[in-house]
């Protein structure tokens, strides 16, 4: 599991920390993100991220 990083804000989504701010808990991969999962700091989708 990877961490993946935003192409417009440079927010990190990690996976050993998920997204608890959206209900993503710790240990869920990127690929396991709900398809409407947004980025928390700029809200864009998952689209916009690559691999760190």
């Amino acid at each position: 599991m990877g961490k993946y990083v935003c192409t417009i804000c440079g927010y990190v989504y990690d996976p050993a920390e998920g997204d608890t701010g959206s209900g993503v808990a710790p240990g869920t991969a990127f690929d396991d993100l709900p398809d409407d999962w947004v980025c928390p700091d700029c809200g864009v989708g998952k689209d916009m991220f690559e691999k760190a």
